[in-house]
């Protein structure tokens, strides 16, 4: 009952976790936003939660570029009056060894993790300040924003930014009523995951199985991937916590992969 009227955005929710994110928002009584890249598939999903019942809207959002994020936010806010939470989850994948990885992947890498993390935080604390409603900013990181992995040195080097980046949220935040998270994944089965699969088979020469059982899985404790509902249901639980007892955390939900 905590989500009751408020108000979440959701960066990349056309699709995988972003919409999973959404959709649990949704069904405990927050009207959500689905921003995305692909605004037809986020018109799709917004359409789907109204016609279960629930409130949603869908907006286009290019998380790299400022001007198309602040029209998102305020497009928001003046549709639906406020902007209570907001989940920045959009996020790509780019494998390679550190030799062969371009300059320009590393700073498109960088640029949709966390600029796009910073460019809508910025945007949205604009709004829950002057509203004096409080707020949550909760930033998908992932089990790589503590450990780091071969093949993925953006990947993990942005993961490990929007820990500092919620610390800072949370130190200034705070005095407003603001709180900053993070939720920190394992090995999620979504399309960019699947996708991964051959493309490390591929670079460290080994097969797809071994990919998923003794690069992927092997350190979590039951050999499973973590599920779309664990991350969802790890994001709701700090969007409806209504104080600053938890605020600057990592929360890791990766069936014991990394215990902190």
């Amino acid at each position: 009952m905590a989500l009751m009227d408020k108000v979440a955005l959701v960066t990349g929710a056309a699709s995988g976790i972003g919409e999973a994110c959404a959709r649990k928002l949704a069904q405990d009584g927050a009207t959500v936003v689905i921003a995305d890249l692909n605004l037809v598939n986020a018109q799709k999903v917004a359409d789907d939660i109204v016609a279960n019942g629930r409130k949603a809207i869908a907006v286009a959002m290019d998380v790299t570029s400022e001007e198309a994020v602040n029209a998102g936010v305020a497009e928001t806010v003046k549709q639906l009056g406020g902007l209570d939470v907001l989940v920045s989850n959009a996020g790509i994948q780019i494998v390679n060894r550190i030799e062969d990885y371009s300059f320009a992947d590393w700073k498109k890498m960088l640029a949709i993790h966390l600029d796009g993390a910073f460019l809508t935080t910025k945007a949205a604390l604009r709004h829950m300040y002057a509203s004096n409603r409080c707020g949550a900013v909760i930033y998908m990181g992932s089990v790589h924003s503590h450990e780091a992995s071969q093949l993925k040195s953006a990947y993990v080097t942005a993961k490990h930014g929007l820990l500092g980046l919620a610390r800072v949220v949370a130190k200034d935040g705070g005095p407003r009523g603001v709180r900053a998270n993070v939720v920190c994944p394992g090995f999620v089965k979504t399309p960019l995951v699947d996708k991964q699969i051959p493309e490390q088979a591929k670079t460290l020469g080994i097969s797809p199985q071994q990919v998923v059982k003794d690069v992927m899985l092997r350190e979590t404790v039951d050999g499973g991937f973590t599920s779309l509902a664990d991350v969802a249901n790890t994001v709701a639980f700090l969007a409806g916590f209504e104080s600053n007892a938890l605020t600057g955390q990592s929360i890791v939900v990766s069936h014991g992969w990394f215990m902190q």
